[in-house]
C-alpha cells in the first residue's frame, strides 16, 4: 500500500494575526521589456569586461614578478661576472706594475735610498754620521749618490755605504744612530698585493657597478 503523497511546502504569503501581510514570496518576472533588456546585456556585459580585466591584470603581475625573479638573478650573476673582471684587472694591474717596478730598480738601484735621505733630511741634519747598507756590489753606486743628495740638502756629516749580501737588489738600510729607516722591494710588493686582496675580498659583489648608470643609458 503506498503512503500518502507529500507536497512541497511553498512559502506563500504569510499574514500576521492582525490580518497584515508578514511575508510575500518574491513575483519571479517572465517578460522584460526591450530597455531593461538592454541594461541586463549591459550590466552582464560590463561584469564581463571587468572579470577580463581582473585576469589580464593578475596575469601582467605574474610575468612581472617572473622577470623581477629573472632580473634578480640576472644582477647576481652579472655582478660575479663584474668582480671576477675587477680582480683580474687588478691582478693584470699588480703584474704590470711589477715590471715597471723592477725595471726602474734595476735601472736605478740607487734611487729608494738616495729618495729616503732627501725625505728624513731634517731628521738627520744634525747627525755626525750615517751608515746605509745595501746589496753587495753596489755601495760605491750608493755612496756616490748619497754624497752628492747630502751636498744637495745641505747633510755635512758623513754617509758610509756598505754592502750586504743578505738585501736584495734597491733595498736598503739606512741608521743614523737615533733612528733607522729600511726598504725593501719584494716586501713592499708583498704588501701592496696582500692589501689590494684585502679590499677586493672586503668589497666582494657589492662593489660600484663599472659602468655608471648614466653612461649605460647613453650608451
Amino acid at each position: 500500500m503506498a503512503g500518502p503523497v507529500h507536497k512541497p511546502f511553498g512559502f506563500d504569503t504569510v499574514f500576521d494575526d492582525l490580518g497584515a501581510v508578514a511575508y510575500r514570496p518574491p513575483v519571479q518576472k517572465r517578460s522584460w521589456t526591450p530597455d531593461e533588456v538592454e541594461q541586463i546585456r549591459a550590466a552582464a556585459f560590463a561584469e564581463g569586461e571587468r572579470s577580463a580585466v581582473a585576469r589580464a591584470e593578475a596575469e601582467a603581475a605574474d610575468a612581472l614578478a617572473d622577470i623581477a625573479r629573472a632580473a634578480r638573478s640576472a644582477m647576481t650573476a652579472l655582478a660575479a661576472v663584474a668582480h671576477a673582471h675587477r680582480v683580474g684587472a687588478a691582478e693584470l694591474a699588480m703584474a704590470a706594475a711589477r715590471r715597471i717596478a723592477d725595471a726602474a730598480l734595476t735601472r736605478f738601484p740607487d734611487a729608494p735610498v738616495s729618495a729616503a735621505l732627501e725625505a728624513l733630511s731634517r731628521e738627520v741634519e744634525a747627525q755626525p754620521r750615517l751608515t746605509v747598507r745595501v746589496a753587495a756590489g753596489l755601495e760605491g753606486r750608493v755612496q756616490a749618490a748619497l754624497d752628492e743628495t747630502a751636498a744637495a740638502i745641505g747633510f755635512q756629516g758623513q754617509i758610509t755605504a756598505r754592502a750586504d749580501a743578505n738585501l736584495p737588489l734597491a733595498a736598503f738600510v739606512l741608521d743614523w744612530g737615533d733612528g733607522k729607516a729600511a726598504f725593501d722591494p719584494l716586501a713592499a710588493a708583498d704588501r701592496v698585493a696582500e692589501a689590494l686582496d684585502a679590499a677586493l675580498a672586503a668589497e666582494g659583489l657589492h662593489a660600484e657597478p663599472l659602468i655608471p648608470a648614466n653612461e649605460a643609458d647613453h650608451g
